[in-house]
């Protein structure tokens, strides 16, 4: 009995003391959108699926995966969906055209907002938010409790209140990209434009750039938005700047927290690096949104303030999203619960 209490006491203490990336990681989906959200998500070539490929997300909700060590692959937002019981439907935007509410290996039909992850084999993980396919809604990556920079990346402006008028899709529920809208090398970045020498920031991806200096733009726009954390989860939250339950009472938008970042500064008219805005031919910038025409908004990571947000589904680890609460609290609970059994255990065994 002693030699099986001893087994049971290393097989618990490996559990406890192994590093978090070698367990893979945990996805948190919150819809912080005034509408219901479906998540679409595809695993690459040679990675297994997660527990489902495509859900239903109601307003005010989240939902958990775990993601093995070595994950790779995608997720988005679906919006304007309709499915019937058995599950059959489509979306307004970001359709996987599978015909189901699981998109089924299928990945999303442009314009569609893209978080993107690799998990590392006890390494960094990579991970990144890209608009290089297009616009449909808002999007943030967070990661909690892993070493590194660990940024916060995203894009939390609403780019189809001022989408070009070329880029809007037919009713307004997304903004393209230029490559899809046009078709031309230069602007997907093929042919005689396959290369990063070659390929340049256009007009159209310097406005995606500017309302959202932390997501990829055009396709080698590697070296300001790919980011590293080891170890970690990752929350990543639909509409991040929609006000919570908790602070609609003060109508007080949610923020990030503070850090450093890409910083701010006034927007000038004009053709540019990608800090101005302004027209060419028949590219004319509209819209209110304050990301763009005015100044650009701060990214990077940070710590925030405030209490912890439960959702509809009792969830506490969605209030990370935007930088509120503890980031440890979720991991002391869980801890605290596992060191509990674990010696409960072993003392029945003695």
């Amino acid at each position: 009995m002693g030699h099986l209490a001893s087994s049971y006491f290393t097989l618990i203490a490996l559990l406890l003391f192994t590093p978090r990336g070698v367990l893979g990681a945990t996805f948190t989906f919150v819809n912080r959108c005034d509408y219901t959200v479906w998540p679409g998500i595809l695993a690459n070539a040679g990675t297994p699926t997660l527990e489902t490929t495509g859900f239903e997300l109601p307003k005010d909700t989240s939902r958990t995966f775990q993601a093995p060590t070595g994950w790779s692959g995608r997720f988005w937002g679906r919006t304007g969906c309709s499915f019937d019981g058995s599950g059959s439907g489509s979306c307004l935007t970001a359709d996987c055209g599978s015909g189901q509410l699981e998109c089924n290996g299928a990945g999303a039909s442009p314009p569609a907002t893209l978080a993107e992850f690799t998990l590392g084999t006890g390494g960094q993980d990579f991970y990144d938010v890209s608009l290089v396919d297009g616009f449909n809604l808002p999007m943030m990556v967070q990661g909690t409790g892993g070493s590194g920079l660990c940024a916060s990346v995203g894009c939390t402006s609403d780019l189809n209140q001022q989408c070009p008028a070329e880029l809007k899709s037919s009713d307004g529920s997304a903004c393209k990209s230029a490559c899809e809208a046009f078709g031309s090398p230069e602007y997907c970045c093929s042919g005689a434009y396959g290369s990063p020498a070659t390929c340049r920031p256009s007009i159209y991806s310097e406005m995606f750039k500017a309302a959202c200096p932390s997501s990829y733009s055009y396709a080698y726009d590697d070296a300001t938005s790919t980011f590293t954390c080891t170890g970690a989860d990752y929350t990543v939250t639909f509409c991040p700047s929609t006000p919570s339950q908790k602070s609609s009472r003060d109508k007080t938008p949610m923020t990030q927290g503070s850090g450093t970042g890409v910083g701010t500064g006034t927007l000038t008219p004009g053709i540019g690096t990608g800090t101005g805005t302004g027209s060419e031919g028949a590219v004319v910038y509209t819209g209110t949104d304050p990301s763009i025409g005015y100044s650009v908004p701060a990214s990077g990571s940070g710590s925030g303030s405030g209490g912890e947000a439960m959702l509809a589904d009792g969830s506490y680890l969605a209030g990370l999203a935007m930088g509120e609460g503890d980031s440890h609290s979720h991991r002391t609970v869980c801890n605290t619960f596992v060191y509990s059994v674990s010696f409960l255990i072993i003392f029945s065994l003695l």
